[in-house]
């Protein structure tokens, strides 16, 4: 076990029926508003994402780690809710798609919300989309406090309310179930927060960010009953926070491309790699920075490479030092950065530009198709990740495809989340291995 944490934490769950439904707005809205009151506020999210997290820390000024029921073995969960929640008064734990969503199977390790929320104790502040229904709202509501016994929703949020006629329609309705509601957000295409195909765009993209957190903050206060919310948080259990990593460091002193490009790297991989003595040295190759030298190993995460490929083509330092890099020591590339490994990535409007040519794949936007799921992975060969035949579990979520295969080495063999065969994944070719897998965690099982 690791450090203990200090003082008890209350925390909560933020979910929706949905995806859409407006969770990450009323997440924002709280840190904001908890933060200007003086609390000290942390956040989480539950299940695979890299973007919410970034608009969490953009409030917060603290990593919002990601809590996933099916990916982590259940040893770990507690450890890294306590970790999320160090120094903190309060966590809010943003749930992924619906409260219920995820796998369905086996229970306890779906992957929803609702498995965290019944595993650490936590209820449940429910976020309903009122938009296009009135008094079926409270339905809604009804069915969702009843439809788990060892999952409590404590509280409700109405949102993208149309009028005060709609929002006492709703309220009446609502008065005949033993739920509070405990605030309501109007319909505004102001506060909604931009998309693009892999979701929000990202935090460090929207240059207007301070001025939305503060009309967020100014909307919570009006609008939400932050006291009753607060009190609705439950104390979080007691824990230790893991001293053993998800997944163990790649190397002693690992160069981490960072910047808009490579920007999807879980937050809890990272402090797991420090905690157990790695150093993590970050360059940016949109600035055309190699990988530092004093480095044994270089990690390209994910992104948005394809919205930078002329760019990233250009940075002659940054390919040129990567391929110096990868002439002894070993790189590896996940999703974004299996692209920029590969020979090509065709653009959306179809250009081929020339990548780092390490691997032999050619990727394509040009050519787009959703690829969204969890994973397990069975390495086939040492490296990075760990050595051949070890089992992890993670997901992948892109529109990108394959146009050119290349030849190499496989880099794994995948299955989905219900254990059905998906073959091979990624190439291998030297020291340099890549694949459209994201790790979350090595697929190490202990007593719960």
């Amino acid at each position: 076990m690791g450090e203990a944490v200090g003082p008890v934490t209350r925390a909560l769950i933020v979910a929706a029926p949905r995806s859409g439904a407006g969770k990450t707005t009323v997440v924002l809205a709280l840190l904001a508003a908890f933060h200007r009151r003086g609390v000290a506020v942390r956040a989480a999210k539950s299940g695979p994402d890299y973007i919410d997290p970034a608009f969490h820390e953009a409030v917060t000024g603290h990593p919002s780690l990601n809590i996933d029921s099916w990916a982590m073995p259940p040893h770990l969960i507690p450890g890294l809710a306590a970790e999320a929640a160090a120094g903190a008064d309060l966590l809010l734990i943003e749930a992924s798609m619906g409260l219920f969503d995820g796998l369905g199977r086996p229970p306890g390790r779906s992957g929803s919300a609702a498995d965290i929320a019944a595993r650490l104790g936590l209820p449940v502040l429910l976020v309903l989309d009122v938009s296009g229904q009135s008094q079926s709202a409270a339905a809604v509501a009804r069915g969702f406090a009843l439809h788990r016994p060892d999952v409590r929703v404590g509280g409700i949020v109405l949102n993208r309310i149309a009028s005060e006629r709609h929002r006492e329609g709703i309220l009446g309705a609502m008065r005949d179930i033993p739920l509070a509601v405990l605030g309501s957000l109007d319909r505004d295409d102001a506060i909604r927060l931009p998309e693009r195909h892999l979701g929000l765009v990202q935090a460090q993209e929207l240059g207007e960010l301070g001025a939305l957190i503060e009309r967020l903050a100014d909307l919570a206060e009006d609008r939400l009953d932050l006291d009753a919310i607060q009190s609705l948080a439950a104390p979080l259990p007691s824990a230790a926070v893991a001293s053993e990593p998800a997944l163990p460091p790649p190397g002693q002193r690992i160069a981490v491309a960072r910047d808009a490009a490579f920007s999807f790297i879980y937050p809890h991989l990272l402090a797991g790699w420090r905690r157990a003595g790695a150093e993590i040295h970050p360059f940016s190759p949109l600035a055309d920075e190699a990988p530092p030298e004093g480095c044994d190993m270089c990690w390209l995460p994910g992104g948005y490479p394809e919205l930078h490929a002329g760019a990233l083509a250009s940075a002659t330092r940054f390919l040129a030092g990567l391929r110096r890099f990868a002439a002894g020591r070993p790189v590896h590339g996940e999703c974004g950065g299996h692209m920029v490994l590969g020979r090509a990535l065709i653009a959306e409007d179809g250009t081929a530009h020339e990548m780092l040519g390490l691997l032999h794949h050619v990727t394509s936007f040009a050519r787009r198709r959703l690829t969204l799921g969890y994973r397990g992975a069975l390495l086939l060969s040492d490296g990075p990740l760990g050595r051949a035949r070890t089992r992890l579990r993670g997901h992948e979520f892109h529109y990108a495809t394959v146009a050119e295969p290349g030849g190499d080495a496989p880099f794994a063999m995948l299955t989905d989340g219900g254990g059905r065969d998906l073959g091979p994944s990624g190439g291998r070719s030297g020291r340099v291995t890549g694949s459209f897998f994201h790790a979350i965690a090595a697929n190490a099982e202990k007593p719960a």
